[in-house]
């Protein structure tokens, strides 16, 4: 393999190489179950080691990897029964969540969600996955911050986690991209005018559309 020179930030190297690492398991060039080797990556990195074992510590944390004692740590892979159970939990939190965001929202998060939203429109036409795939978090995520509901924001972090690597590669279809992005806009204008439980709806039918997105791509 040849070395990849790291990128550096102002966060440090092992921030810097999490993010390469995290872009390459994206990309599939690491898969599920796919063990990472820290002496192999060093070199690729053109690193020392240390980092490179912060850099997974990082990435652990995100879910994108799990250690196992004694033999290493492997890119995270869950069953398809798992990951359905996932996404049923999810659609629940996320509909929770929705319907909360209701009371809350102001025109500073419309302006947020809008610049979202056409952030995604542009990503989806680029064809441009990585893209779209960040701004969605972060979409998801304003809905969260908005519920004002720290138990509900962290049971959807925990269900997110186990679920970013299968979720990401959900959006390498354009096709994908722009169907999700239909259902942002109707989830959003329904918190924006205040519609409870048209939001709530929304919400959990978005994430079932993913949930079956999930099942055609998994049968491909």
């Amino acid at each position: 393999m040849n070395a990849v020179p790291p990128i550096q930030t102002t966060e440090g190297l092992p921030r810097s190489i999490a993010e390469q690492l995290k872009q390459l398991i994206y990309a599939g060039e690491f898969r599920a179950g796919d063990r990472l080797n820290e002496a192999a990556l060093a070199v690729r990195m053109g690193t020392s080691r240390g980092p490179i074992r912060e850099a997974i510590r990082i990435l652990t944390g995100t879910g994108l990897v799990t250690p196992v004692v004694n033999r290493g740590v492997f890119v995270r892979k869950v069953s398809v029964k798992e990951m359905l159970e996932i996404y049923d939990l999810r659609a629940l939190v996320f509909g929770f969540a929705a319907e909360r965001a209701c009371e809350h929202i102001t025109d500073t998060e419309r302006a947020r969600f809008e610049a979202l939203l056409d952030g995604m429109d542009r990503a989806a036409q680029a064809g441009d996955g990585g893209s779209y795939y960040e701004q969605n978090v972060e979409y998801h995520e304003l809905v969260l911050e908005l519920s004002r509901s720290e138990r509900a924001h962290q049971l959807y972090d925990s269900y997110v986690k186990e679920l970013h690597l299968y979720r990401r590669q959900n959006f390498n279809a354009p096709g994908n991209m722009r169907r999700s992005n239909v259902e942002h806009r109707k989830l959003y204008d329904a918190i924006s005018k205040g519609n409870a439980t048209r939001a709530k709806q929304c919400a959990e039918e978005h994430i079932q559309s993913g949930r079956q997105r999930l099942l055609v791509a998994a049968d491909t």
